[in-house]
């Protein structure tokens, strides 16, 4: 099976910056898109950034020019670099990762969150 830890949450002051990292561990499968989604108290989640496997990338209009999403195939492992953080930033952070698996088989795999607090 698949498993995502993600970590790298935390409370930073406004204009702070924080990184998250999302790792993929297991055996039998193949990484494709890999995407971070943030959700507040009683909301949907939201799409934050998304990166392919071929690199390219796509952001919700409110991080665009804080946030920088890359990967690292190698490693299994996608990262959220987020600078200038404002209050609304307060969420719980996901990562997703879409997988090719053995016997054709394709799906999805949300991590567990991770505490993102941008308060003075």
């Amino acid at each position: 099976q698949v498993q995502l830890v993600e970590s790298g949450g935390g409370l930073v002051q406004p204009g702070g910056s924080l990184r998250l990292s999302c790792a993929a561990s297991g055996s039998g499968f193949s990484v494709n898109a890999m995407g971070w989604y943030r959700q507040a108290p009683g909301t949907q989640r939201e799409l934050v950034a998304v990166i392919t496997s071929g690199g390219s990338t796509n952001y919700a209009d409110s991080v665009k020019g804080r946030f920088t999403i890359s990967r690292d195939n190698a490693k299994n492992t996608a990262y959220l670099q987020m600078n200038s953080l404002k209050p609304e930033d307060t969420d719980v952070y996901y990562c997703n990762v879409e997988l090719n698996l053995r016997g054709s088989a394709r799906g999805s795999l949300w991590g567990q969150g991770t505490q993102v607090t941008v308060s003075s």
